[in-house]
């Protein structure tokens, strides 16, 4: 077995499982313990694992609103501003995107009058950020 299929075994079963052992990991790519560690090891320090996640349904998640914001970012700012949308608390990611805006943020409040204020006074007053459009996410289907 080549190392890519190797890797592309290990990281198949985090993404479906970020929780799994390493026993888990290792009985499910076919692996052993010690692989699963040296190869986690060897991807988080190349930097293509850069976190561990929960999956959440936004629809349970009592007194939280979660939208993707599509933005438009004037292209001799966007470093700037994707640096300061970091910053963000409410911005629980940040994507760049080749679809109809430069940038997709992850954008968490405690509701949807929240959401809209971080919008109106974070994003959208950042020096930049031309454009701001939310989709609200209602229910997590897979």
């Amino acid at each position: 077995m080549s190392a890519e299929s190797t890797e592309r075994r290990i990281l198949s079963v985090l993404e479906e499982d970020a929780q799994a052992s390493y026993a888990e990991i290792a009985d499910r790519a076919n692996v052993s313990k010690p692989t699963v560690r040296k190869y986690i090891k060897k991807l988080e320090d190349e930097g293509v694992i850069v976190g561990y996640s929960a999956d959440i349904d936004p629809k349970k998640l009592a007194g939280q609103s979660i939208a993707m914001v599509g933005m438009d970012v004037a292209s001799e700012r966007y470093v700037e501003a994707t640096r300061k949308l970091k910053d963000v608390p409410a911005v629980e990611a940040l994507y760049t995107s080749s679809g109809d805006h430069m940038l997709m943020a992850e954008v968490r409040a405690d509701d949807g009058d929240s959401l809209a204020a971080v919008i109106e006074e974070e994003l959208l007053t950042l020096d930049g950020v031309t454009a701001a459009h939310p989709s609200f996410l209602q229910e997590r289907l897979k």
